[in-house]
């Protein structure tokens, strides 16, 4: 029986971001190998706040901070192509699991 991945995109009248800008929208993408999943965010609270508080440029550090915290976590590997604060047409961020050698 082959597994289907999931994915799940939340309703326009659900999404959080478009209620409160300090919050995010985002999907929930399941790898289609079962390796792990990715958060795609298409709105950006903190984008939000820093550009509000006029620190935007800090924003591309404050991401690269995914990396470090899952590396901390040990179970997965942090993978990414975009940021929005980077000026990426969405931020994912993906957790693919750690493979035994």
């Amino acid at each position: 029986m082959a597994v289907r991945p999931l994915t799940v995109t939340i309703p326009s009248a659900l999404k959080a971001a478009d209620r409160n800008p300090y919050s995010w929208n985002m999907d929930f993408i399941e790898y289609p190998d079962g390796s792990g999943y990715e958060g795609r965010f298409y709105k950006c609270g903190i984008c939000t706040l820093m550009r509000e508080l006029g620190l935007y440029d800090l924003t591309p550090a404050m991401c690269h901070l995914a990396y470090t915290m899952a590396e901390a976590g040990g179970a997965a590997d942090f993978v990414r192509e975009y940021t929005l604060a980077s000026g990426g047409p969405y931020c994912d961020c993906g957790y693919k699991k750690k493979t035994q050698d």
